[in-house]
This record gives C-alpha cells, sequence and structure tokens, in this order.
C-alpha cells in the first residue's frame, strides 16, 4: 500500500514550484523597487536643478515627432542589422523575426540586472523561430562584433568632429573607441588561443591561474565557440554584412540625436552640442555596468553628474525625463508586446537550448563601455 503524501512543507518535493514562484516573485519587487529607485533618482536630480519654482515637462509637438521618429527608426535599424547579418553568414530569417529578437533583448536586459537577460532572450526567440543552435550563436556573436566595430566608427567620427580643441568629449570619444578596439582585439586573441587550446588539458600557465580540469573544459568550450564564431565571420558574404554594419552605425547614430532635439525642443539656446551627443553614448553604453534592473538610478546620477553644467536648470529634469523615456522606457512595454512571454521563460532559465559557456561568452564580448 503506497504511503500517504506528506503535507506540502519543507520536507516535500513537491515543493519546489511554490519555491520558484516566490523567487519569481522576490525577482519581480526588485525589478519594481529598482524602476522606482530610477524615477526617484530622476525626480530628485530634476528638484536640484531647480530648487524653487515649478519645473517644466512640456516639450515640443515637432520634438516628441522627431523623437518618436528617431526611435522608430533606430529599432528598425537594429532589425535590419541582425537580419542581413543573417543572411550574410548563411542563417536567413525574416525582419519580424530579428525585431522580436531586438525588442525581447532590450525587455530582457531591463528586468535583469546588469542587462544579462539580453543574450538568452535573443537566443530564445530565435530558436523559437526554428533557427539552430548553432546558427543562432554565430547571428548573435556576429552582432556583438559589429557592435564593437560601429562604436570605434562612431568614436572616431565624433573625435574628427569635436576633438580638434582638446576637451573632455574629445577624451570621451577616445576612450569608447579604445574600449572598441580593446573587445574587437580581446576577440582575435581569443581566436588565435582557441586555435593551440581549445581542446586537451589545461597548459601550465593556465593551472598557475587556478584553472582546473573542470573550469578549463568550460573555457576550451567559451573559446571554440568564439572561434566558431569569428571563423563564420570570415566566410560572411562581404556585401550584405557591410549593409550590416551600416545599419549598425546608423542605429547608434541616430540614438545620440534624440537629447539635442529634445533639449531644442525644451527652449533650450545656445548648448554644447558635443557634450549633448558624447554623452549620451557613454551612459547607453556604460548603463551594462549597472548591476539592478533599468540602471537603479545609477544613470539618472551620471547624467546629472555629467550633463548639469550643459543643459539649463530650468529645463534639465524635464530633459532627463523625456531623453529615458524615448531611449529606454519605451522599449520595456513595446518588448514585452514583441516577446514578452518568449523573454520571461528565457529569464526564468527554461531554455533548454543556450549552453552556459557560450551564454558566458556572449556576455563577455558585449560591449560595456
Amino acid at each position: 500500500m503506497r504511503p500517504p503524501s506528506p503535507p506540502v512543507g519543507a520536507g516535500n518535493p513537491a515543493r519546489p514550484p511554490d519555491v520558484r514562484t516566490h523567487v519569481s516573485v522576490r525577482r519581480w519587487v526588485f525589478v519594481v523597487l529598482s524602476f522606482a529607485a530610477a524615477l526617484g533618482a530622476a525626480a530628485y536630480i530634476a528638484r536640484s536643478a531647480v530648487p524653487t519654482g515649478e519645473i517644466p515637462v512640456r516639450l515640443a509637438w515637432w520634438a516628441h515627432a522627431v523623437a518618436a521618429t528617431a526611435m522608430a527608426l533606430e529599432i528598425g535599424l537594429r532589425a535590419l542589422k541582425v537580419s542581413l547579418a543573417g543572411a550574410a553568414l548563411g542563417v536567413p530569417f525574416g525582419l519580424w523575426t530579428a525585431l522580436r529578437m531586438s525588442l525581447g533583448g532590450d525587455f530582457g536586459a531591463a528586468i535583469t540586472p546588469s542587462r544579462t537577460g539580453a543574450e538568452p532572450a535573443r537566443f530564445l526567440v530565435l530558436a523559437e523561430a526554428g533557427l539552430r543552435p548553432a546558427g543562432i550563436l554565430l547571428v548573435l556573436f556576429a552582432e556583438l562584433f559589429l557592435e564593437s566595430v560601429s562604436l570605434a566608427i562612431i568614436a572616431v567620427v565624433l573625435l574628427a568632429t569635436f576633438g580638434l580643441d582638446g576637451r573632455a568629449p574629445a577624451s570621451i570619444a577616445g576612450l569608447i573607441g579604445s574600449y572598441a578596439v580593446a573587445v574587437i582585439g580581446v576577440g582575435i586573441g581569443g581566436w588565435f588561443l582557441a586555435r593551440r587550446s581549445a581542446s586537451g588539458p589545461p597548459p601550465a600557465w593556465a593551472r598557475a591561474l587556478g584553472l582546473h580540469a573542470g573550469r578549463w573544459r568550460a573555457v576550451q568550450r567559451a573559446l571554440r565557440s568564439l572561434r566558431d564564431g569569428i571563423d563564420g565571420l570570415r566566410h560572411a558574404r562581404l556585401g550584405l554584412m557591410a549593409g550590416s554594419l551600416a545599419a549598425s552605425v546608423g542605429h547608434i547614430a541616430v540614438r545620440l540625436v534624440i537629447l539635442p532635439v529634445i533639449v531644442a525642443g525644451l527652449g533650450a539656446g545656445d548648448v554644447e552640442l558635443d557634450r549633448l551627443l558624447t554623452w549620451p553614448l557613454v551612459l547607453l553604453h556604460g548603463g551594462a555596468a549597472a548591476p539592478a534592473p533599468a540602471g537603479g538610478g545609477l544613470i539618472e546620477i551620471a547624467f546629472g553628474a555629467a550633463l548639469k553644467s550643459t543643459i539649463p536648470g530650468p529645463i534639465f529634469g524635464a530633459a532627463l525625463l523625456w531623453w529615458r523615456t524615448y531611449t529606454f522606457y519605451l522599449y520595456v512595454p513595446l518588448g514585452a508586446l514583441a516577446a514578452g512571454a518568449t523573454v520571461l521563460r528565457a529569464v526564468r532559465g527554461r531554455s533548454r537550448e543556450a549552453p552556459s559557456a557560450t551564454e558566458a561568452a556572449l556576455r563577455a564580448a558585449r560591449p560595456a563601455t
């Protein structure tokens, strides 16, 4: 006779679903608190910029139209970039799938610390579209590589345009370009390492660093993924890959014009255009270093520290609010609508497609200025 089932409690094996639910609830509470902290930081910074009087938030209709158009164009160019990269690598998929992948990645990044949910979400969107894991990893690697090259190109353009007088934005653009070049260099160095050390026991230098056989196997899996990604890029169709790179540069450039448009739409006069273009590049791509979803207020604090002396005080709070709206907050509901259910499955770790070593390699290669 089967013994009766024990009551639900700490010793009941049926308990894990409840525990998983509790973990999920704690995660969502953390997300909500982080978004609240970001909004609270924005409100505090806006109030400190205008200690007395009313804070204007009305933005000219034409500025809304231009900012919304720039946002739509940025999303479209990102989808085009990924779709062209897939076609160039022999992994074709449609623009709608590329759009869902991009917006789903934005949603996954927004609700996870340090944007760690972006790559798993993109992977699962493409997997559910019928792509094979090897092809998906190749597309994701190409996207990260093109993003790094695009950052270097944008940095060179900013240096050539604004860097002749040696002001702070020149050094910032130089830092961005140096980082992008460093990411590319690390990738190439990893490829050479993968050619020699992608199999076999750990070499002496790896053992000296404390990489025992188990850890070295994980490193080797990441190196093999990196090698396969770079090999795939070497055999890509150059015309389509050039189009993908152009779309990548375009989506970054379009996003940078949003803050100058907002500042002009709020009635500001003569402002330093170089700072309005350069600092958003740092904040948008450096946000990956923020350990909390939505940055937990760190993006707003950095915005205040960098641009408080550039944007006039009476409109500073409105500029921050609308800039975050058109570069971050609107992407969250759009991503939820486009691929919300898929993203949540990826964030909860229910995908069995993406190996952990590959995910670690993608995180390591992600541009984080």
